[in-house]
């Protein structure tokens, strides 16, 4: 029996065991998933230890980025966008990253866009947006970050945001967990009236399905996504890294 997981914090509500249990009783294959749930990153050898038939892991917030320098190399993708979310334990023990939410967020984009949608915002700086940001250069999509506090690389922050702003950033997509189950009533803090249906607003999150971010956009009448289909993309794509001999 081969073992999969999840490496994360507070994960209960994740969406990647369900998704691979249900995949591995289809499909009757010898795997199973589980969630290592860590308060913090140097409990990562403990699994390690623990888990000697472990082949490969997920990564999410918040150790997409505290997790790098615990592994032995990294994949050419990886490297670049600076996160990983995938692990494949290969043969000799060693450690390798990758990143595949940049491939199923591309993926799950793609089919949304429209001649308007050429520059856009990235609200949040963590692992998820480095790769959401890797997505968009491919896709020839001008951006630019927003945080809560400046930071190098960062040109807005909320409160300097205006309805100008976001009429000028036709692709508004939320890399914060702000409005994930159970705090569904949160959403990042941008002026919502500057959103009009040239707008393409994606939201990274899947649980609730309907965000209040993403209800906002539907308000201005703009093409709203929600991440389930990323998911579901990554997902298989770490799936394919981890059965690539």
């Amino acid at each position: 029996m081969h073992k999969l997981g999840l490496l994360g914090r507070n994960i209960s509500y994740s969406f990647s065991k369900g998704y691979f249990s249900k995949k591995f009783e289809t499909e009757s294959l010898p795997y199973v998933y589980e969630n290592f749930d860590l308060e913090r990153i140097s409990e990562f050898n403990s699994v390690l230890q623990n888990n000697p038939e472990l082949i490969g892991f997920n990564v999410t917030i918040p150790y997409k980025e505290q997790i790098i320098p615990l592994l032995n190399t990294l994949d050419d993708t990886a490297k670049e966008i600076g996160a990983v979310n995938t692990v494949k334990v290969q043969k000799d023990g060693t450690l390798k990253g990758y990143n595949t939410d940049y491939y199923g967020f591309q993926a799950s984009l793609q089919p949304f866009l429209k001649a308007q949608h050429k520059t856009a915002l990235i609200l949040g700086t963590g692992g998820a947006s480095k790769a959401v940001a890797y997505a968009l250069k491919n896709l020839g999509i001008s951006f630019e970050f927003v945080s809560r506090t400046p930071r190098e690389n960062v040109k807005f922050i909320y409160k300097d945001l205006t309805e100008d702003i976001i009429k000028e950033h036709t692709v508004i997509i939320n890399c914060t967990p702000l409005g994930t189950h159970p705090n569904v009533n949160q959403c990042p803090d941008i002026p919502y009236d500057g959103l009009t249906p040239d707008h393409l607003v994606y939201d990274l999150i899947y649980n609730p399905e309907q965000t209040k971010f993403l209800t906002c956009g539907d308000i201005k009448n703009a093409i709203t996504v929600n991440g389930s289909k990323m998911l579901e993309l990554q997902a298989e794509k770490a799936w394919e890294i981890w059965n690539t001999p």
